[in-house]
């Protein structure tokens, strides 16, 4: 069977984290959540990982997004790490949940499993995966990193701004965009049509085909 992914509705689960029991859906709300697992506890990437996200709990919450860690231990394990987390990032408050999932029930059905490592007694680990999940419930970008490599939490916030702009308005964004920088407009949108639906007006690049597809516009938006 296919694992979870871009487009898929995540599966309402009732789960164990350091905040108490928590239903997915329910925890999501109308808003967002970025949902990222971790390889395991005491570990130092992750540890690393942990502090930053805890560091920008603040600039999702501007976004409306929510925030829930997953790995493999049980929450006595998590309430110790937290400590390790918040001591090597100073200044971070890990306000969050942390998912307790010991038996790896949750990680299988969240598609959060690294097929190829396995902790000393043989048993699955959490890749370093991380869902961008919206209101609707449904997951609009994932990324998945090997355990060796920590994700850039930067990229996180600018792929969330990216989602929920585009969720907003028929556009899309180019390479390396940032929050407050042009986007394109969709090239299924007329000119007709653009004309009327981007009254700020919009840039259309020359290109030596002279097909007329990559059109800049400037969306002011604020948090």
């Amino acid at each position: 069977m296919p694992g979870l992914t871009i487009g898929d509705v995540i599966p309402d689960l009732l789960v164990d984290t350091t905040h108490g029991p928590i239903q997915l859906h329910e925890f999501i709300g109308d808003g967002w959540a970025v949902m990222f697992s971790h390889p395991g506890d005491f570990t130092p990437v992750c540890t690393t990982e942990l502090g930053k996200m805890a560091l920008y709990a603040e600039e999702f919450e501007k976004r409306g997004v929510k925030l829930l860690g997953f790995s493999c231990e049980d929450v006595a394990s998590h309430v110790e790490w937290i400590k390790d987390i918040e001591a090597y990032t100073p200044g971070c408050n890990v306000k969050y949940p942390i998912v307790a999932d010991p038996n790896r029930g949750v990680i299988r059905q969240l598609n959060m499993v690294d097929p190829d490592q396995k902790d000393s007694s043989g048993e699955e680990l959490p890749s370093r995966a991380l869902h961008v999940v919206g209101p609707d419930k449904r997951i609009k970008l994932s990324i998945l990193y090997p355990a060796t490599t920590g994700r850039n939490m930067d990229e996180v916030l600018r792929a969330v701004d990216s989602l929920q702009m585009t969720a907003k308005y028929k556009v899309a964004t180019p390479v390396n965009w940032k929050l407050g920088e042009k986007v394109v407009i969709s090239p299924s949108i007329p000119n007709q049509d653009a004309d009327k639906m981007f009254p700020q007006g919009y840039e259309t690049v020359k290109l030596p085909s002279k097909k007329e597809y990559l059109r800049f516009t400037q969306i002011r938006s604020r948090l």
